[in-house]
């Protein structure tokens, strides 16, 4: 064996055995945590929150070697807006803390309860997953909402970064740890891989040997397939966010013309953003002339059927492959639809099952969209931009879930929580 190939060996076996010590830990910890009092999590959650506040110039300093990287890579803007910090960023991650701290402890809480006609009492109570392992590439606040929120619901986990946020992964995550000791509870309850090297995750994706729960991805589709196919553990992911904007020939104009702007352009890289806007053929004729022009003055590049392309000589010709495409940019491409039904089969045919919503005034056009569209979230009448876990009244969110099985939608405390069941006797047996 060379001496090149003697390093790799002995670099991998470092990383196996750092990887396998840190999945001991964090299993020890999620048995701590798992009985941590309310008040204890909470004085974590609160210092940590401080601390970021505290060291906002550390944080930055860290995220911005994090962006010259990117910038030298010729990284596109949209990655860099994922990956960008500044202090009301920094200030919205703090006050997230802040929120997952302010909600009810649901380790321990009540599902439901009966009495048997034997006299056996029963009770289904909500229990910590175990311990949870996040991959993320470019967005460091996903380290303090998993770390967060993991946390809350009494459970471990182990993050790892991608090698575009690692300087601010690391800045904060040095911020929850002063959040644990502060609370007294174990600083392995939330730990950052400390290596970049790909190895990292496949040991992760393996289990640990069965130290890992289940994990949750964040990040591009390959990250996101790569989890899907080789994980041995549960996966809460979804693939991408293709989410449609259906405007009815029942909504209101001047509504539907804020909605499918803001849906798109208030931040096009997030999973959220609307990537395909459908109009009802059988809407006014102003309907579809109003809203491509609206995205265009935006500064969206729109991409558009024979319909859209007539409205505007600045509407490009949609390809095939650009419905169904998350384009996470300031760009859409725009379908005329005949009817609701016409839209429902686009977004079966062409959707991620993430966030679809309808623009309408007639209430039973509505439900009938909101009981045909299968996703994770399906709106009426409201921005697809609050596919999010905070705008839920979650306090924030480790992703969305668009799997049927344990999490769908925003992934918060509940959903990071199993349950078991209770039984109280007064000496019953079972009759032969």
């Amino acid at each position: 064996m060379t001496q090149t190939n003697q390093q790799s060996a002995a670099s991998e076996a470092d990383i196996a055995a750092a990887m396998l010590a840190m999945g001991r830990a964090a299993r020890a910890a999620a048995r701590d945590v798992a009985l941590a009092t309310t008040a204890a999590k909470n004085l974590a959650l609160t210092t940590a929150a401080g601390a970021m506040r505290e060291r906002r110039a550390e944080i930055l300093s860290a995220n911005a070697l994090d962006l010259e990287a990117a910038r030298a890579r010729g990284t596109t803007g949209s990655f860099l807006d994922r990956l960008a910090l500044d202090a009301q960023r920094i200030d919205a991650i703090a006050q997230g803390l802040l929120d997952i701290a302010a909600l009810p402890d649901p380790v321990g809480a009540k599902l439901a309860q009966w009495t048997r006609p034997n006299g056996l009492d029963i009770t289904r109570v909500r229990t910590p997953l175990g311990v949870i392992g996040i991959i993320f590439e470019s967005r460091p606040n996903v380290v303090a909402d998993a770390g967060g929120l993991s946390l809350k619901a009494g459970n471990a986990c182990i993050l790892r970064a991608g090698s575009e946020s690692v300087h601010s992964a690391q800045a904060i995550h040095a911020c929850l740890v002063a959040g644990l000791k502060a609370a007294g509870l174990p600083a392995a309850a939330i730990q950052l891989v400390p290596t970049t090297d790909r190895a990292a995750v496949g040991h992760m994706l393996a289990g640990l040997n069965g130290a890992i729960d289940v994990i949750v991805p964040r990040g591009g589709k390959s990250l996101v397939s790569r989890v899907q196919t080789e994980a041995r553990v549960p996966v809460f992911a979804h693939l991408e966010g293709i989410c449609h904007t259906y405007v009815d020939r029942d909504a209101d104009l001047a509504k539907a013309v804020a909605l499918a702007v803001n849906a798109k352009m208030r931040r096009t890289s997030v999973c959220g953003s609307t990537e395909c806007l459908l109009v009802d053929a059988g809407a006014p004729k102003a309907y579809l002339p109003a809203l491509v022009r609206a995205l265009l003055d935006a500064g969206c590049e729109v991409r558009g059927d024979d319909a859209a392309r007539a409205v505007d000589t600045r509407v490009k010709t949609a390809t095939a492959d650009d419905y169904g495409k998350e384009f996470l940019d300031a760009i859409i491409a725009v379908k005329s639809v005949d009817g609701v039904d016409a839209a429902i089969e686009h977004i079966a045919r062409f959707g991620s099952q993430h966030t679809d919503c309808v623009v309408t005034e007639n209430a039973g056009t509505a439900e009938r969209f909101i009981a045909r569209v299968d996703s994770a979230i399906v709106l009426h009448n409201a921005s697809t931009q609050f596919a999010d876990g905070g705008e839920f009244g979650m306090g924030a969110e480790i992703g969305i879930a668009t799997g049927r099985m344990h999490a769908r939608g925003p992934v918060g405390v509940e959903q990071l929580t199993s349950f078991k069941y209770v039984v109280r006797g007064t000496g019953q047996v079972r009759p032969g």
